[in-house]
Formats: C-alpha cells, structure tokens, sequence
C-alpha cells in the first residue's frame, strides 16, 4: 500500500486533521477510545506522523527546558517528575539543564534558548548576582517563563513558592519549645529569595520568644561537602550550638557528619531540623525531622502555568504583551523526628 497523509488518515476516520494531529502528540484533550481508533487506523494504513515537518509549520519545538542547580537533590527530580508529566499530556518534551549553581552557565542557557530552540522555560535559578539584565532582555521575548522554588524577585514573571517564612518560624519556635537557645541557621546563600523568606522566619521566631537574633549564629556555608565539615567542626567547637537549622538539606547531612566525628549526640547534645525532601530522612541515624516541600507539585503546578501561557500566546492576533504573571504558594509540612526530639 502507498503510503498516505494525515488528510488522507482523517478522512477515512471522519475526524479533523487537527484531532489526529494532537492524538499522535498524546494530548490530553483526546478520549481515550478516539486515540485508540486513530492509532489503529494509522496502524492498518502504515502511516508514521512526521513531527518534525508538524512542528516547522507551528514554528514550535514542541520542547519546553527546565533549568535546575542540580539533581542529585531529591527535591529537584521529584519537581522534574511533576513538569514531564504535564508536558507529556500536552504532547511536549523535556530537555534538562544543569547549572550546577553556577550563574555562568546560567546566563549562557538562557542566551541559547531565547532564540525559539524551546517554546518555554521552567526555572529555579542559581541567585549568585545582582545583574539580571539577561534575563530583562529575554522576557522581550515570547517565550514565557516560571519560576518555581527558586527565583528572582525583579524579573516579571509567574512564580511558583512554598510558605517558606511560615516553615522557618515553625521549625524554629519547635527547636525553642524543645529546649534550645544557641541555635545556628546553616545557609549556601543569603541572596535568594527563598533564603531571605528562610531567615526572616528563624530571627521572628527567635524574638517571639524573647531570645536576641545572633549574626554570629548565621552560617555561611557553601555546596561542597567536605569544605562543609570544615566549617561547620569548627563552628560546633566554638559555638557550642544546641539547635541547628538548616536551610538547605546538603547542610543537615554535612552537620550529621560533624556531629559523628564529634560524638555528640543528635536529638540530644544537638537538635537538627532542615528543609528537606529527602524519601530516606526517617532511616537516618537518628531519623531528621524536616520542613518537606511539596515538589512534585510544584512541578505539576509550574508546568501548567507554563501551557496555560502558551496557549494565551496561540490566542493572540497581534499582540505581544508579556504574558499576565501568576504567583502560587503552596504549603509545606513540618515532620518531626528523633533529631529534634530526642532519643528513646
């Protein structure tokens, strides 16, 4: 049998092309009985839909990037998870990359994908500079942009967050509640926006309590972990805290380790609490009590901003605003364990 077209394919089915179309790119919109009489039909007729050439004609990539600092951090692939998902069900892939935390690497993806290699980004961003005119320039563009968990707060654009100030004044005033008063906040980099929100929370809860705000207490740290051990043994040594709050999760391990080599004993000598989405923190010796984000959802949530913009600008007739900006907060959960309550 000579091969046929889509047109060809739709009208032996009574369907549009455009139905045929979002079938073969997995749109949700599509029934599932409708997809399966396509697919079988495109089967019988040995027809194979030619995406590429689809997409030329859309002037779309049908790809969407999302830039992350890193992925060995579990709250970060679990997001990553959530974005493929709803990509998927749109008929789109996704192409990941790494910064590494590194605003080189940051501003150099940026400059490539502005020029339509992607028709959207999903980005939590590395925060190392106050120069964001890249990104200023880029929103010229149509491509839309979210953010999610990490983010800058002069760029325009929608934004997906947790309640990060309510999480730290939570979790600091249990370290309080559980007896401690020489509490360290452990940070990678004070400039973000999350690790602002994060500080606010931990000095509030302190003066709610009536204990004094230490600058001496707030820890800069970096996202390596032996220079991590470093600094925070000599940190135990001469601080002698009883409470730690970690911002980040990396920085909870890197004190887990410090106190092993110490032998002080967490839950007891010192109290840890971080932000943290990792699966195993309750097989950990003690179990970590953690602020756990919502990170799949965030995924979800951010991608669908992302489509629910794309789709705004196929609706357009000449207009190229940037696109109306959404903010969304979603709740984290405070989970308490051994390593704030003590052993047993």
């Amino acid at each position: 049998m000579d091969s046929i077209n889509i047109k060809q394919l739709a009208e032996k089915l009574n369907l549009s092309t455009s139905t045929v179309s979002r079938a073969f790119r997995g749109h949700s919109d599509i029934n599932k009985e409708t997809k399966e009489k396509i697919l079988a039909m495109a089967r019988e007729l040995n027809y194979q839909p030619n995406h590429m050439a689809s997409n030329l004609r859309d002037k779309k990539s049908r790809t969407i990037a999302v830039i992350v600092p890193e992925i060995a951090n579990n709250f970060f692939s679990r997001a990553i998870n959530g974005i493929e998902r709803v990509a998927r069900d749109n008929g789109y892939h996704v192409q990941i990359y790494l910064t590494n935390d590194d605003f080189d690497r940051e501003v150099a993806f940026i400059s490539q994908l502005h020029n339509g290699r992607v028709d959207g980004i999903i980005m939590s961003v590395t925060g190392e500079a106050n120069d964001h005119s890249y990104m200023h320039k880029f929103r010229k563009k149509s491509i839309p942009l979210v953010f999610f968990d990490r983010m800058y707060d002069d760029i325009n654009a929608s934004k997906v967050s947790t309640n990060d100030y309510d999480s730290s004044f939570a979790a600091t005033k249990h370290l309080i509640d559980k007896g401690c008063t020489r509490i360290v906040y452990l940070v990678v980099n004070k400039n973000l926006s999350i690790g602002k929100m994060r500080m606010q929370g931990y000095k509030d809860a302190l003066e709610s309590a009536g204990l004094p705000f230490v600058e001496n207490l707030v820890i800069d740290c970096s996202n390596e972990l032996i220079h991590n051990i470093d600094i925070l043994e000599g940190v135990f040594r001469v601080i002698k805290p009883d409470g730690v709050f970690a911002s980040v999760e990396r920085l909870a391990i890197a004190s887990y380790y410090v106190c092993h080599n110490m032998n002080l004993k967490i839950g007891d000598d010192i109290k840890i609490i971080c932000f943290s989405s990792l699966e195993i923190a309750s097989l950990l010796n003690p179990p970590l009590s953690t602020i756990t984000q919502p990170a799949y959802d965030m995924g979800v949530e951010a991608a669908k901003i992302l489509f629910r913009q794309l789709g705004m600008i196929e609706e357009r007739t000449g207009n190229n605003d940037e696109n109306v900006s959404e903010q969304v907060v979603l709740q984290s959960d405070l989970v308490i364990r051994q390593s704030t309550l003590g052993l047993k």
